[in-house]
């Protein structure tokens, strides 16, 4: 019995570890990703339209997440000529606020 309890212990032990392990492993992922979002922001926005990024973060994470990925995408399908300035940041957040508030859900 005692031995049952000691490779029980130990194989709870080890999972415990390797779960640890794990977790570790994806949050150094996780902060490689935001390091590498980072790099490719400051390439694509001018300072004053990531100041306003940062604001947006601040107030909203996920909605600036969602901000910087879309921006990437624009990026890398080479349709943003140059550097975004603010304004037209201002403009695009305009447009994704917009399709925001004319989703409805009618019911009868």
């Amino acid at each position: 019995m005692d031995e049952l309890e000691r490779l029980r212990r130990q194989r709870m032990q080890e999972l415990m570890q390797q779960q640890s392990q794990q977790q570790i492993q994806q949050q150094i992922q996780e902060e490689q990703i935001d390091e590498q979002i980072k790099i490719i922001i400051s390439q694509i926005l001018t300072p004053q339209a990531r100041e306003r990024l940062g604001n947006i973060r601040i107030a909203r994470p996920e909605f600036a997440r969602q901000i910087e990925v879309f921006l990437i995408q624009l990026a890398q399908g080479g349709r943003l000529p140059s550097q975004v300035t603010d304004e037209q940041l201002k403009e695009i957040l305009g447009k994704l606020h917009k399709k925001k508030r004319e989703t409805k859900i009618i019911r009868k």
